[in-house]
């Protein structure tokens, strides 16, 4: 049985990688791509692409009911999204992806830079080979991602927000090297959308 999620670190700023490590790690979350309940129907839930839930068209104002409700999300193998508990699996719409990283920090660099990211539900996650960074180019420019969750390639995302972005152009740009590039944990990112 998983144990309670604990609650973000109260300073994500002012906290060190290796603490914001531990912390990431330290989060359990419930087993739901055990459970395998019968379809249920729809949670009449949408994720905008800002990362703002609504239910029923209105905003959920409560952040404590945001985040118990991104614990038990899970993407399915159609690409489609579903809240699931031991007993009832429910769609819920996601625009783009169903997180937001909105804050960065960043210690060392190149290729001995860890890269750690705030979602918007207050999980950190530190990128690298098991939480790989992404760049896809879309109508609207360059949308960077950070898989959060679930299998790499079918899981969920964290769409990073334009001003981390911006951080993280200006961390590739400082590296100077010949193809802009991000390292966190031993990992290369490029942040070339056709790679």
């Amino acid at each position: 049985m998983a144990q309670p999620i604990q609650p973000p670190p109260p300073e994500f700023a002012a906290s060190s990688l290796a603490e914001l490590a531990r912390f990431a790690e330290a989060g359990t979350l419930p087993p739901v791509d055990r459970w395998q309940p019968t379809h249920c129907g729809d949670s009449e839930m949408r994720i905008a692409a800002d990362g703002t839930w609504f239910h029923q068209g209105s905003p959920i104002g409560r952040a404590a009911m945001v985040r118990l409700f991104s614990t038990v999300l899970r993407r399915e193998p159609d690409g489609s999204h579903v809240l699931v508990t031991p007993v009832e699996k429910l769609d819920i719409v996601v625009d783009d992806a169903p997180f937001t990283a909105v804050e960065l920090r960043a210690e060392g660099s190149s290729k001995d830079r860890r890269l750690a990211f705030r979602l918007n539900t207050g999980d950190i996650v530190v990128a690298g080979p098991e939480h790989p960074l992404r760049f896809a180019e879309h109508d609207d420019g360059p949308h960077p991602y950070l898989h959060v969750r679930g299998t790499i390639g079918n899981g969920l995302e964290a769409l990073i927000v334009r001003s981390v972005y911006y951080e993280l152009v200006g961390l590739a740009l400082a590296d100077d090297d010949d193809a802009p590039a991000l390292w966190s944990d031993g990992a290369r990112f490029s942040l070339d959308p056709a790679s």
